[in-house]
């Protein structure tokens, strides 16, 4: 019941609009020194579904959830009312490219009804994301597990590109938005660190056999490169990328 009641702007206040804009950019000017010939973002973590998690951990959120979601949408729109104030923000930043994470669904799928996300989720993303698309910026979405279901209602939402782990299908994201957004990710990080070289080839032959085709596609590896990745596995990714990753 405490945890349904929270108020966050009591609880965690609220922050002066100029200084936000001087942190985002603070940010993105550290990663244009430090990767000048990159695609340089900025962008938010804790969006929604991530910053509950981060608050009350996984075991109370889905007892919150569980028990009452009706309170526990309350809950949602409360804290979406409060993250507002950091997109409002971002919308005036540098950056050209916002990054929007939020973890909504597990390895499997959704943990939470469909129609829960549609409710409580999908409309606050829109309304987060207004102010950056009216300025001009493209927002992209990352989130880990599968989330096939919902890639349409997050580009409904305004999000012009995806970040992706393995789960989410590949096949699906490149033959429905493939030629209209920018798609990062799905290659699988198990061949890298448990396989042969002929297994870290055909990751990258997958990959590379659905995302060519799309003048948006970034491969990368799902949650990145971990460090007990054998350094010859990734050293041999790189090197098999770079061969079959020219158009």
């Amino acid at each position: 019941e405490e945890g349904l009641a929270l108020d966050f702007f009591a609880t965690y206040g609220t922050h002066d609009h100029a200084t936000l804009v001087a942190r985002f950019n603070g940010q993105y000017e550290w990663q244009c020194k430090m990767f000048p010939t990159a695609v340089n973002t900025s962008g938010v973590y804790v969006t929604l579904m991530s910053g509950l998690i981060a608050i009350f951990g996984w075991d109370m959120l889905l007892l919150m959830a569980g028990t009452d979601q009706d309170a526990f949408g309350r809950l949602c729109g409360r804290y979406a009312e409060w993250i507002q104030q950091y997109y409002d923000a971002a919308a005036e930043c540098d950056a050209d490219v916002l990054y929007c994470h939020d973890d909504l669904v597990w390895t499997e799928g959704p943990f939470l009804h469909p129609d829960f996300y549609r409710e409580h989720i999908f409309p606050h993303y829109k309304e987060y994301w207004a102010p950056s698309i009216e300025a001009g910026k493209k927002v992209i979405y990352t989130g880990d597990g599968n989330y096939t279901q919902f890639a349409k209602d997050i580009a409904a939402a305004g999000a012009k590109g995806f970040w992706f782990e393995c789960f989410t299908d590949l096949k699906y994201m490149t033959e429905t938005f493939g030629q209209t957004h920018v798609l990062i990710g799905n290659g699988d990080c198990r061949p890298l660190t448990f396989g042969t070289k002929a297994d870290v080839r055909a990751e990258v032959e997958r990959c590379m056999a659905l995302g060519k085709s799309c003048p948006g596609y970034f491969m990368c590896i799902s949650g990145h490169i971990p460090a007990n990745v054998p350094v010859e596995n990734a050293l041999y990714y790189y090197d098999v990328y770079n061969e079959l990753g020219q158009r």
